[in-house]
């Protein structure tokens, strides 16, 4: 049997992050197709102080490794965050998947108590259970940032709907 804490995680972050993958190449589509400068997409925002479309991709493919690595137990993968263009951000989800389908489910046996501590040696260092973790912080924080990447294309005139939301399930 798989260890509930595989099957809630890494199925679960390919699912949504090959959903956002699809919207994002929707998204490149739509702005060659109505003459859009890409970057009007890329930068843009739902309120002033909040990040733009980009950084909303990169740290959502940013929680998605830091949950499957924490919760394996294997070292995080570090990837740069300098992409800029719609393909740039394509190769993040591509090497993000790629990373999420190198993790063994056996790997997340017994990490539902395993202490998991985020921001180790700083000030807002904090202590939690892997189940704390991933159901509390890890799987909220994820979800944000992919709502946030949808809500911001659809903002912007996007013709996409739940459906693409979702993803295949």
């Amino acid at each position: 049997m798989t260890s509930p804490m595989y099957t809630h995680s890494v199925p679960v972050l390919k699912q949504m992050l090959t959903a956002l993958q699809s919207i994002l190449a929707t998204a490149n589509a739509h702005a060659t197709a109505k003459s859009i400068e890409p970057d009007a997409l890329l930068q843009a925002r739902l309120f002033p102080d909040m990040f733009p479309l980009i950084k909303q991709v990169q740290i959502a493919a940013d929680f998605s490794r830091g949950i499957a690595a924490r919760l394996a137990g294997v070292d995080l993968p570090t990837l740069d965050g300098d992409q800029k263009t719609f393909a740039d951000l394509d190769a993040l989800l591509v090497q993000t998947l790629a990373f999420l389908d190198s993790v063994n489910p056996s790997q997340f046996e017994g990490k539902e108590s395993s202490e998991i501590v985020l921001r180790p040696g700083t000030p807002k260092e904090k202590k939690l259970s892997g189940q704390v973790y991933l159901a509390q912080y890890g799987l909220p924080q994820f979800f944000f940032h992919v709502t946030t990447a949808y809500d911001i294309l659809r903002h912007n005139g996007l013709a996409i709907g739940k459906r693409d939301y979702m993803g295949a399930y």
